[in-house]
């Protein structure tokens, strides 16, 4: 028996099986009876049926695959063959059908192979052969021996095979399968039936749609793109005029999603960023939520996926499948158009803005012999080509394309009459009108010579205001600075300070220094010479042209201190001098640059070396006791001997700054107070300070006094003695910090483990010296501050061995106390910077 004659007989025994109600199941052509109660009636139809089905599962394990192949299936096997006229290749779950269809009734030899949905085959997915029409009915698709998909057609299949996949990616033991995505996939397959790779797939070679899944980009390494093609018209599969493609760099949109761009003829036609289409989704779609764009960028590919399935157009149009989302409608950016993402092109001389071409039901009157009409037959032009071609040229009134399949133009110049036919009754009879809404009576240029001109006033108007406004901002500036610098030499409780001279310095040669010169001793402030950031912002090192070495301490903008404290810190050390204070040398002001100019200090600041583990071992002992000296007595001449009493409230180690033979000198005056030389103590709800120097009535009531300054002096005593940061954690049972740490030890009379650890070897160390510090830094640090001693009482107790020390009482461990303080101030630092401005918080018992 003939396979032809094979099959009709299975189709036969199908029919008439299927028509007793019984399921089957394809793979095995096997019978499931239902459950029923036999009659003789039934008992008939079930013999006469079981003698159908055995008849049918012979042929089928007679012919194997070659008669079975009527049923649906999504795979094809090396061999077999799929017939123009048999059934398709349906995906798993049935959405997706793959086969061959004509477009056309009346020609037979416009035959293709194509992809659509099995709910609507009126939209073709895919086409395999787009560019080569099949000839004749007489088609199959088939993978053979080889491994080569290709279709044969003609008659007698005498036509030249269509190859989809090339030698170079054939393997003898292949499978083709329709995946439920709608890929069309050929895998090369391992002994055991296991796939081993993918040789072809028809997502690699898109045609006119994006499904789920399929990309749209570029493949970096194989140099392929992944680009949309639009058909050259509804009938005619051959690439068309637009393509779509996804643009990775996107659109200045503020979107990392890259854009869509579509061309016509190579050139950009329309394009939108992904976000700004999701965007207007939001907007104009009621179920936008579910519309997703996805996309991918790495070193091997960049592409994006869509969830839905979008469609490209014969004409330009970008819509889904159900049109239920349209990103742009047919011919929306031919000519002249103002919609959002079309690419403006110049416009033709003889074009205005708001003219354009209307598709109308009728006919000119000109004639294809007559002079107004003229005819382009070439099939590879579309509407679209046509369109562009009227636009551009200035005689051209209308065209329409051909009604066989809308390829090729007839078009009409000027002096042809158009006819309207408003009832419709040639449906095919139309044709797009060149339609002018502008007004041409004559007055239209006066119309646009007055915007011209109130144009150009605008623009001349709008530069004098700039030029205006320039120079009374830079007069604003020039006088608040003169202002600012007035009110700098202005120090409360002080009324004779030095004014600022014209020469440019004031009283003890401080100098008066322009931005550019420090711009230029700094090197534009590079990174280079960046000494450290503190509080009131970074430091710089400078040399002047005189070549003195200077820093420049520079207001940061994002600082928490202001003109207060830098006003603060100018008057205060300008006025003061003593060899263990920073000098100041100058300041300048522009703008809102605030600086100020130190003598340079080579060896930077103390904690530089003491919390090093390595450049600690250069303070020796008597580094350190000359450098706890000299703090103290610059601590001394500002509590005591100044002109002004002044109160310093951040003495720590970074503002201890260190010349080139280690000598101390004290830093930083920005939060510092000047005191009347009758008070004792003050009060203030601006709590400045670094937490860990703070004394406790400081902290948390706003009271300061010496007393405050000597605390913060205990506190750095001890860091000297053991080298270690107040802030660090020294029990492993409980959190506590140096000065914490310390009474515990002196309690437990283990007061010599508190020494730093690179002192041991040190010759020059006397123990009943070292022990006298620690002992004087407790006194220091104790909670009350009337039970500790002064800065003087400080220095006669370290100098002079043989004076008594008392026992010190409860010291302040600032653990107790910090931890009240707002820590969810906006003005709050970490430990360790200054606090500019941080407010006092109200205690309840807990």
């Amino acid at each position: 028996m003939s396979n032809e004659s094979s099959r009709k007989v299975v189709y036969l025994l199908i029919l008439a099986y299927k028509k007793e109600n019984y399921m089957y199941q394809k793979p095995t052509c096997s019978l499931e009876i239902r459950n029923f109660r036999p009659t003789m009636a039934t008992k008939v139809k079930a013999l006469r049926n079981g003698i159908l089905l055995l008849i049918y599962s012979c042929l089928c394990l007679e012919g194997g695959p070659y008669i079975c192949k009527a049923q649906a299936t999504d795979t094809v096997q090396p061999g077999q063959v799929i017939q123009y006229s048999d059934k398709l290749l349906v995906s798993a779950d049935g959405r997706f059908q793959l086969g061959f269809f004509n477009l056309s009734d009346n020609d037979p030899k416009q035959g293709y192979l194509g992809l659509w949905l099995t709910n609507d085959n009126s939209e073709k997915l895919w086409v395999g052969n787009r560019e080569r029409p099949l000839s004749g009915s007489n088609a199959n698709l088939t993978l053979d021996s080889n491994g080569l998909l290709k279709i044969t057609h003609g008659d007698e299949g005498g036509g030249d095979p269509i190859v989809l996949n090339t030698d170079q990616t054939a393997a003898k033991t292949s499978s083709l399968i329709l995946e439920n995505s709608g890929n069309l996939k050929l895998r090369e397959l391992n002994p055991n039936g296991t796939i081993k790779r993918v040789l072809w797939e028809s997502f690699d070679n898109p045609t006119n749609s994006l499904l789920p899944g399929m990309r749209l980009g570029f493949n970096h390494k194989t140099r392929k793109k992944w680009i949309l093609t639009s058909w050259l018209s509804e009938d005619v599969p051959v690439p068309g005029a637009f393509s779509l493609e996804y643009n990775e760099t996107g659109i200045n949109d503020g979107s990392s999603a890259g854009e869509l761009l579509m061309r016509r003829r190579g050139k950009p036609y329309w394009k939108n960023g992904t976000a700004l289409i999701l965007e207007r989704l939001a907007t104009t779609t009621t179920d936008s939520g579910r519309y997703n764009f996805t996309n991918v960028s790495n070193e091997n590919e960049s592409y994006l996926e869509f969830n839905s399935i979008l469609v490209l157009g014969a004409q330009g149009e970008l819509h889904e499948t159900d049109s239920r989302m349209v990103l742009i409608t047919d011919n929306a950016c031919s000519g002249y158009s103002t919609i959002s993402g079309c690419v403006q092109e110049k416009l033709p001389a003889c074009r205005k803005r708001n003219q354009k071409f209307e598709r109308l039901m009728g006919s000119y009157t000109g004639t294809v012999s007559g002079l107004n009409s003229f005819m382009d037959l070439n099939w590879n032009i579309s509407t679209s080509d046509c369109w562009d071609r009227c636009w551009k040229n200035c005689s051209c009134v209308g065209f329409r394309p051909m009604p066989a399949n809308e390829t090729g133009c007839q078009f009409w110049s000027q002096g042809s009459q158009f006819e309207p036919d408003p009832a419709g009754n040639t449906p095919d009879n139309y044709a797009y009108v060149f339609n002018s809404m502008s007004n041409e009576s004559g007055l239209e240029w006066w119309i646009w010579v007055i915007i011209a001109l109130a144009t150009l006033l605008a623009l001349l108007l709008g530069v004098f205001i700039h030029l205006r406004c320039k120079r009374y901002q830079r007069e604003k500036i020039e006088k608040e600075e003169e202002l600012m610098l007035n009110q700098l030499t202005i120090s409360d409780g002080v009324n004779n300070a030095e004014e600022i001279v014209h020469d440019g310095k004031k009283g003890h040669d401080l100098k008066l220094l322009s931005f550019p010169a420090i711009m230029a001793a700094t090197d534009n402030f590079s990174n280079e010479n960046k000494l450290g950031q503190g509080g009131f912002g970074p430091v710089f090192k400078g040399k002047l042209p005189e070549g003195q070495e200077i820093a420049v301490k520079r207001l940061s903008r994002s600082s928490g201190q202001g003109l207060v404290e830098f006003r603060n810190e100018l008057i205060l050390i300008a006025k003061l001098q003593h060899m263990n204070l920073v000098r100041l040398l100058g300041c300048c002001v522009k703008g809102d640059e605030k600086m100020l100019i130190y003598e340079y200090m080579p060896n930077k600041s103390l904690d530089f070396f003491l919390f090093d583990p390595s450049k600690k071992k250069l303070l020796d002992w008597k580094t350190r006791c000359n450098i706890i000296e000299g703090t103290a007595q610059g601590l001394l001449y500002l509590h005591k001997y100044s002109r002004l009493r002044i109160i310093h409230r951040d003495l720590k180690a970074s503002n201890i700054l260190l010349d080139k033979d280690m000598n101390p000198k004290i830093s930083d005056f920005g939060m510092a107070r000047i005191f009347g030389r009758n008070d004792s103590e003050a009060n203030t709800n601006r709590v400045v300070g670094t937490y860990g120097y703070m004394s406790p009535e400081y902290a948390l009531e706003g009271n300061f006094s010496e007393k405050s300054d000597v605390y913060s002096f205990g506190v750095l005593l001890l860091e000297i003695v053991s080298g270690r940061k107040t802030s660090g954690f020294y029990n492993p049972e409980r959190p506590m910090n140096l000065v914490g740490y310390a009474w515990e030890l002196w309690k437990e009379d283990q007061t010599k483990d508190l020494i730093d650890s690179s002192l041991v070897d040190d010759s020059s160390i006397e123990p009943p010296q070292i022990l006298r510090c620690i002992h004087v830094g407790l006194l220091c640090v104790q909670e009350n501050a009337v039970d500790r001693p002064t800065i003087s009482d400080v220095i006669t107790m370290l100098a002079n061995q043989s004076v008594p020390l008392p026992i010190p009482k409860q010291v302040a461990v600032p653990a107790r106390y910090h931890q009240r303080i707002d820590p969810n101030s906006s003005s709050g630092s970490k430990q360790g910077n200054s606090i500019a401005s941080a407010p006092i918080t109200e205690l309840e018992g807990r």
